[in-house]
């Protein structure tokens, strides 16, 4: 037997497009890193609330850089990310908090559907411009995610309950207390320690605290010639700075055990 899986825990709102990039990323590595991937639905407004922050889009230099940064990360991570049309009305005035606390409900009665209702939630939002917060659209997703419309309901009516609220604000509160000021978070413990990694572009250095090779998930390289065949000497190679094509792109994320998104 190989050695136990280490643990890292995703704290992220839908809400957020970096969560989505971060959320992507390590659903695609956590079949080769052997690492337990823990999904935490987090509300983002209470972590900006606690540390002070304010979100990137009320800064105008910041707000500028976002929309630049997020056209070429779509590309690179090959996720089909669009800006909301009307962004303010999206972002920040209907926010996420009735499809924080769904997920939430989820992730207490159905946590095998998480990760894919929260992708759809994403898609909703982030790519199709459609609305996650009425309760219509997030049965919605939910079907469309795999689950039946008798188990959608029943975790929606659930999501109003003081059970699932206390845990959502457990949640958030247990990434504040990591020390957050913006989602998403990856907490990796690790040899007894633990580590907390802001942002989606932190990948790297947790491949260094994992002890392991970066693999191009990030879609930098084709490794193993023409055939598109990976490498091994001794361990995975790590990518060049060539570009992929996307028939490689895709066979290679299908060898990690998970397809490219949508």
């Amino acid at each position: 037997m190989g050695p136990s899986p280490r643990s890292l825990e995703l704290f992220y709102d839908v809400l957020s497009p970096y969560s989505w990039l971060g959320f992507e990323v390590l659903c695609r590595y956590q079949n080769i890193w052997n690492i337990k991937l823990q999904l935490r639905p987090t509300y983002i407004a209470g972590v900006m609330q606690d540390s002070g922050n304010k979100p990137p889009v009320l800064i105008p230099r910041k707000a500028h850089y976002m929309q630049k940064d997020l056209k070429h990360l779509k590309k690179h991570f090959q996720i089909p990310l669009r800006y909301p049309k009307d962004f303010n009305l999206v972002i920040l005035q209907k926010g996420s908090l009735s499809a924080m606390r769904f997920l939430t409900a989820l992730s207490m009665e159905h946590p095998e559907s998480l990760e894919k209702a929260s992708r759809e939630l994403w898609m909703r939002v982030w790519s199709r411009d459609e609305d996650i917060v009425e309760p219509q659209s997030i049965l919605a997703a939910a079907q469309k995610a795999g689950l039946s419309a008798e188990i959608a309901q029943g975790l929606l009516e659930k999501s109003s309950t003081a059970q699932v609220k206390d845990q959502l604000k457990k949640t958030t509160e247990a990434a504040c207390k990591y020390g957050a000021f913006g989602l998403p978070i990856t907490v990796a413990h690790i040899d007894g320690q633990t580590h907390m990694l802001f942002g989606s572009d932190r990948m790297e250095l947790l491949a260094y605290l994992l002890g392991k090779h970066t693999l191009p998930v990030m879609l930098k390289a084709e490794l193993g010639g023409a055939s598109g065949s990976l490498r091994r000497k001794g361990s995975l190679q790590q990518a060049s700075s060539l570009k992929p094509s996307r028939a490689f792109s895709r066979k290679l994320l299908s060898l990690m055990g998970h397809p490219p998104c949508c």
